[in-house]
């Protein structure tokens, strides 16, 4: 039954693991393709540009809003992040499930375009469990880390917007649970209606 791709909006609280779970969720399974967002904040060590991250100027990035070039942006700690309309649109289109991994204020303006979007918020354990990631990084200041902490307060009011919560304690079970919610989400009737119009037809002989 499985035709146009679903698009999965992934979002969470910075630490949470995102990235390493889309990474993996792409190794272990086909069919996915992991848009990769535009961002002006500066790379990070081992990052390169074109493989986690566009990495753009701001006048690069405000020309390409101009331009609609991108289905979504917002600003995180100072900072623009934005998804690429051609890619997404063209894997979804191949029959890919497009994994955009974005903030929520990014993932709300998702839905508004792309109503059976699947969104996806991903959780540490406990709030002491995501100090510990952040620090555990090793890449940034305590302020910075200050700052991430009193953003997931802000996000934490938002998360009823999503249609599945993943707590990610240990990674492989959350990579199953991430793969069988998407898996079921593809048997959910209205992205089906064309088969099951098809099999009414065949089913009254015509």
């Amino acid at each position: 039954m499985k035709n146009k791709g679903i698009l999965i909006v992934v979002s969470g609280f910075s630490g949470a693991g995102k990235g390493t779970l889309m990474k993996r969720l792409v190794e272990e399974y086909d069919g996915y393709a992991l848009s990769i967002s535009a961002t002006t904040r500066a790379p990070r060590p081992g990052e390169e540009d074109g493989r986690e991250y566009f990495f753009l100027s701001e006048e690069e990035f405000e020309k390409r809003i101009a331009d609609r070039a991108l289905i979504e942006y917002a600003t995180y700690c100072g900072n623009y992040y934005g998804t690429p309309r051609d890619y997404v649109e063209k894997e979804l289109m191949q029959g890919h499930d497009v994994i955009l991994e974005i903030e929520i204020q990014g993932a709300h303006k998702i839905k508004e375009q792309y109503p059976d979007a699947l969104l996806l918020f991903v959780m540490p354990p406990s709030a002491e469990e995501l100090h510990r990631r952040l620090s555990g990084r090793g890449t940034e200041t305590k302020e910075v880390i200050d700052q991430r902490m009193r953003r997931a307060v802000q996000e934490a009011e938002g998360i009823e917007d999503y249609e599945y919560i993943v707590v990610n304690d240990d990674l492989e079970t959350c990579v199953q649970t991430l793969h069988g919610i998407v898996t079921a989400a593809h048997h959910v009737p209205e992205r089906n209606e064309e088969f099951i119009e098809k099999m009414r037809r065949e089913l009254r002989g015509e």
